[in-house]
């Protein structure tokens, strides 16, 4: 059944251990394509995209074996350098794989990636990376060939601070001859997740400049055999604390991080939440109804994360006043507005912002997944809501979430 069920209107409480991270595990796998030998990843998540990026790996030539949360890739035989497309249209995050089989093969041929349709997201940036390490690009209709007879550290100037990008660029600039200076880069947390794992099999990276936002690539190093613990899944937390937000109650999240969540703890704090903090856990104590907030902004990392955005629409929905989110990141965020708007939310947009006007409750009702995000934001608006809800369409939340009904019914929810 592609569907959700859950009977809302009660606080949460209760415990529940966070995955590990989605927007950290996909580049880290593809990053095992430039190993000549095992690598093994371990806390990884059992997400479709994930099950995706295996695929991914072996029609490349890779030997894939997964042992509950432990994935063992031997990339030792690596034979192929054309991803199959109906894979690559499945996932954006697909597009990862283009840097690292320049690394290991020279070349790679791959259809224009997919994934949730939140915005325009081009692939300009990561062309004119690889370009900036020699790499020629042939273009033929949705199917794009990157090749370079011999990859050459250089200078790239990122016009965005974009983490696909700097993944790719990263990933291309591993095995190049010569040192890569890449500037304007994200400073994700997945990034140093994707830094340390290669730097574990023998690479050479460090982050530069006051503000870290400077990666230097000392490139050449032969990569051998590592073992690397997958972080937390900072989203995945972040959509829990939201749920309890919008639900009310007392929750505690084991293996969360806090440091990484810096400027949604902020948010919370501001909308009456308040945390306590003991060894790899985190508490929320939620106020019966939370606070509106006058103004937030997504940004990039440090600031409010876009994957965020959708989750806390829904819980400003039950927000005393009114609030303004506004979303600077994606154009096509607002997708999920309509289906909270069907369970009672009083939600209108201009332009790139939604202003919402708290209401006393939400109640149930049958609502769509459109992408991943927006379905998780869904499932906690339906915590809140009286009465019985079905989220359709639950395909878009198996891409990130492991466990989510396990989870939520670890954290006191009925689903």
């Amino acid at each position: 059944m592609d569907s959700i069920h859950i009977c809302g209107g009660y606080p949460l409480y209760g415990e529940t251990r966070i995955q590990g991270s989605k927007n950290a595990v996909l580049p880290i796998l593809a990053a095992t394509v430039l190993v000549d030998g095992v690598s093994t990843l371990k806390n990884c998540p059992d997400i479709a995209d994930v099950r995706c990026m295996v695929r991914l790996l072996e029609s490349v030539g890779c030997s894939v074996e997964r042992r509950g949360g432990q994935i063992r890739v031997d990339a030792g035989c690596i034979r192929e350098t054309g991803l199959p497309r109906e894979y690559v249209i499945r996932m954006r995050s697909s597009v990862v794989m283009m840097g690292a089989l320049l690394g290991r093969m020279g070349k790679v041929t791959i259809s224009y990636p997919g994934g949730c349709v939140i915005g325009k997201r081009p692939i300009d940036m990561h062309l004119q990376s690889f370009a900036r390490l020699g790499v020629e690009l042939k273009e033929e209709g949705d199917t794009l060939t990157a090749q370079a007879k011999c990859l050459q550290g250089g200078l790239i100037r990122l016009a965005f601070p974009s983490v696909g990008a700097t993944e790719n660029s990263i990933l291309a600039a591993v095995l190049a001859q010569g040192e890569t200076q890449i500037e304007n880069v994200a400073r994700e947390p997945e990034i140093d997740a994707l830094c340390g794992f290669l730097c574990c099999a023998g690479a050479d990276i460090s982050r530069t400049g006051e503000d870290g936002s400077t990666l230097s690539i000392r490139g050449g190093n032969t990569l051998h055999s590592c073992c690397y613990h997958i972080p937390a899944d900072r989203i995945v937390a972040g959509t829990y604390l939201l749920g309890c937000m919008a639900a009310g109650g007392r929750i505690c999240l084991k293996e969360a991080e806090p440091r990484e969540l810096t400027a949604l703890l902020e948010v919370i704090e501001g909308m009456g939440g308040r945390f306590s903090y003991g060894q790899n856990t985190l508490t929320l104590t939620a106020p019966k109804r939370p606070q509106a907030l006058s103004h937030v902004c997504t940004a990039v990392y440090p600031g409010y994360p876009t994957d965020l955005q959708s989750q806390l629409v829904a819980a400003l929905a039950l927000a005393e006043g009114e609030s303004v989110v506004e979303e600077t990141v994606f154009e096509n965020r607002f997708r999920v507005v309509p289906e909270l708007v069907r369970m009672g939310a009083c939600i209108r947009i201009k332009g790139n912002r939604a202003i919402v006007k708290g209401v006393a409750s939400l109640h149930g009702s049958r609502v769509r997944a459109m992408e991943l995000r927006g379905g998780a934001a869904l499932c906690m608006a339906a915590l809140a809501a009286k009465g019985e809800s079905w989220i359709d369409d639950r395909h878009f939340i198996d891409r990130g979430y492991e466990a989510l009904e396990q989870d939520i019914r670890n954290l006191g929810g009925r689903i």
